[in-house]
């Protein structure tokens, strides 16, 4: 039964909005973590280079806020919860995203023979 092969995850998108002008949020990077340590690392990960990245005159209110924020969504994460960091930086808001997610199985790609639906498939012409 198909619902033996799902996997129980992450999914950790990362989006960036220009608050100067108007538009919606660009998604940045997407990634599929296994566990909630691997989203939660990922996070981190994001979250220090981010840090390395700014001027370092950066009010410590913002990395204040971002330290309890990591608290408070690495507790999310063990419970299975969906959570969100963000940091708004001369006129940009980046939105780091993690929710659970149930993983659908991939087709094995060693399988000698495809399998047999693919009789089936009968690609449309164009005229």
């Amino acid at each position: 039964m198909l619902s033996d092969e799902l996997t129980r995850g992450f999914w950790c998108e990362c989006w960036t909005e220009d608050l100067t002008a108007r538009g919606r949020p660009t998604l940045t990077t997407s990634f599929g973590a296994h566990s909630a340590a691997q989203a939660d690392s990922w996070l981190s990960t994001a979250l220090q280079t981010m840090r390395s990245a700014l001027n370092p005159t950066t009010p410590m209110e913002t990395w204040d806020g971002l330290y309890e924020n990591r608290i408070t969504t690495r507790r999310a994460l063990l419970r299975t919860e969906p959570c969100t960091a963000s940091i708004t930086y001369t006129g940009t808001r980046i939105t780091w995203t993690v929710r659970p997610v149930l993983f659908l199985p991939l087709a094995d790609r060693n399988e000698a023979e495809p399998p047999a639906c693919t009789e089936d498939f009968k690609p449309h012409t164009t005229d």
